[in-house]
């Protein structure tokens, strides 16, 4: 959980947005939807509805699109508010044997930003994460997170390109940036819950759009 004075240093200002996450309980919903594809969500807040109704998250609005374009796939959200790319990691090998996906979205590393990790270990367990995904058979699709300025123009360059590294070496899909659309918008606190951090639940259709093209073509249309 992120601290208060974790919170002042950031100013409790929307550029917190990028994932830099709240610890709360998993999701774990599963939901039936292009016949034998199975789409694993490993995320953190950002896919597990923190703050927002059940069912109102990007991720339930993708099985919701699924159930309605593509019966008989199945999406399971094994995302878990303040998850690192190191939790991810360790928990991706067991959610692969379980759920034998054929696509893995990998929202994660924000969270790493926060807690002050190099980006080296983000960017490491990133690639982990799409090797385990590709050696059991899953297609990996990265999804892209940016920083805020108070940050540093420099590191949050930096932070990502650590993104479009992994895609490029590993050949992994990557959606650039999931709050497009959200968080640089003009009026983007609008769009914000009140810590600054998390986006409401009509900012997921947004961030559902912005997945959405690249999840499609990795289905194959």
């Amino acid at each position: 959980m992120a601290c208060d004075c974790t919170r002042r240093r950031l100013g409790l200002t929307l550029l917190g947005y990028c994932g830099l996450l709240v610890a709360g309980p998993a999701v774990a919903r599963v939901a039936t939807a292009t016949p034998g594809a199975r789409i694993l969500v490993l995320g953190d807040s950002l896919s597990a509805e923190y703050g927002i109704a059940r069912g109102t998250g990007w991720v339930a609005l993708l099985e919701q699109r699924l159930r309605q374009q593509r019966p008989g796939a199945t999406v399971i959200n094994g995302s878990i508010s303040g998850e690192t790319t190191a939790g991810g990691r360790t928990r991706l090998p067991a959610l692969l044997q379980t759920h034998k996906p054929t696509h893995v979205l990998i929202e994660l590393g924000g969270n790493d930003a926060l807690r002050g990790w190099s980006l080296k270990t983000t960017e490491d367990n990133l690639s982990a994460m799409v090797t385990l995904a590709k050696e059991a058979g899953a297609r990996p699709i990265l999804v892209g997170m940016q920083l805020p300025p108070n940050y540093g123009r420099r590191y949050a360059e930096d932070f990502a390109r650590v993104y479009q590294r992994v895609s490029e070496r590993t050949g992994a899909p990557l959606v650039p940036f999931l709050l497009q659309g959200v968080a640089d918008r003009a009026d983007a606190r609008d769009w914000f819950q009140p810590d600054g951090i998390h986006p409401l639940a009509r900012a997921h259709p947004v961030m559902l759009e912005n997945v959405w093209p690249v999840l499609r073509a990795a289905l194959g249309s």
